[in-house]
């Protein structure tokens, strides 16, 4: 109130015209009021409240007395000492377990810790033990769950990626491989627009109308997708995919493939088509290939994952496609759109995010590309 000078004002206009009119009916000068009950009636006060602030105003002379008065406070301000032996014993039954004190729990509850303090004969408030953990710069925290690699040969191995990526010449590529499913053709769930009185529905057991296992391969320099449909995940699955990058990359000199520690992808006819290659290559002057392994357990550095998020989350979530056919429509359209869009907007992946995917589509060790929610 003291704040605003307005509403300050008024207050105390509002009172002397009060206190002007009831000395006027004291003193019977009052033309309005034949009695001080008819005063009070008027204007709806209470007349013990009215005579106390008239009383304090008239003894110290001072407006200020007749502001409301702010009380003190209703607890008693505890000692330095006092307010140290109260956070030593929060933070003693704090680093103990619940089940020591016979609470039937792992984590602690600001009521249990009032518990187990009145039973060592301290008493503290549920807002004195909040306030003694927050000035100690504790807080609640929910644990998440990473991704972690457990490969011994993490750090070279991606050292190995960066310093690939960071001498990359114009007449080189970089493909992130791997392979999305299977994934059954079913009715999915998801955020939509009902109209009033609908509600959406997934039922809980349905037949599958199919599987889809995408096999691809992410070109970072380009932003291009190369992608087809496999029966299984295998050795000659990712032998036709290398057979299809070097038929559309002959313009280029060398070609480096990464992926994650997959048994296919380490397989010794996979190496040995590979070496076939790179003798073709030596005695043609033709596209040479070599291998960028991620570390094993390291999904996660997978850009091209980054594309498969999207993809399921544009094309595959809140779907209902009557056909895998119809399946294999969408995705290729998806694919299709998202090259042409970088055909006309040349940019390495990561300097545009296309669509709906959720990260970034560049390679980086803080990356999680992929998506838990959609895989």
């Amino acid at each position: 109130m003291r704040a605003d000078r307005t509403v300050e004002r008024n207050y105390l206009r509002q009172w002397r015209m009060l206190i002007e009119q009831y000395e006027a009916v004291k003193t019977g000068r009052s033309a309005a009021f034949s009695n001080v009950r008819d005063f009070y009636e008027c204007h709806g006060t209470c007349s013990q409240t009215f005579r106390k602030y008239y009383n304090r105003y008239r003894t110290s002379g001072l407006t200020s007395d007749l502001f409301p008065q702010r009380r003190g406070p209703k607890h008693r301000v505890k000692s330095e000492a006092e307010a140290t032996q109260a956070k030593e014993a929060v933070f003693r039954i704090l680093h103990s377990p619940p089940s020591d004190f016979g609470f039937i729990r792992a984590t602690w509850k600001r009521t249990d810790l009032q518990q187990a303090l009145k039973t060592i004969g301290v008493m503290l408030s549920n807002r004195d033990i909040q306030s003694i953990i927050q000035e100690a710069g504790y807080r609640w925290m929910k644990a998440k769950q990473v991704l972690t690699s457990r490969d011994p040969e993490y750090c070279t191995k991606l050292a190995s990626v960066k310093s690939i990526l960071q001498g990359l010449r114009e007449d080189e590529g970089f493909f992130s491989i791997d392979e999305f499913g299977p994934v059954a053709d079913l009715k999915r769930g998801g955020r939509k627009l009902v109209a009033p009185g609908e509600s959406a529905t997934v039922p809980q057991w349905q037949k599958s109308k199919g599987v889809v296992i995408i096999t691809a391969a992410l070109e970072l320099s380009t932003n291009q997708v190369t992608h087809f449909y496999s029966g299984k995940k295998n050795t000659a699955e990712i032998i036709k995919l290398l057979d299809l990058l070097l038929a559309r990359n002959r313009h280029l000199s060398r070609l480096y493939l990464s992926w994650d520690a997959a048994s296919w992808h380490m397989s010794k006819q996979l190496a040995h088509r590979i070496a076939s290659n790179n003798v073709m290559a030596e005695v043609t002057g033709s596209t040479r290939v070599e291998t960028a392994p991620l570390p094993a357990g390291a999904q996660f550095l997978n850009v091209v994952e980054a594309v498969f998020s999207g993809m399921a989350r544009a094309i595959l979530h809140n779907s209902d496609y009557s056909s895998v056919g119809e399946a294999k429509g969408a995705i290729d359209r998806y694919f299709t759109q998202r090259n042409e869009y970088f055909r006309e907007h040349p940019r390495r992946a990561g300097n545009k995010i296309w669509g709906n995917e959720r990260g970034t589509t560049a390679f980086s060790d803080s990356s999680n590309h992929k998506d838990p929610r959609y895989r």
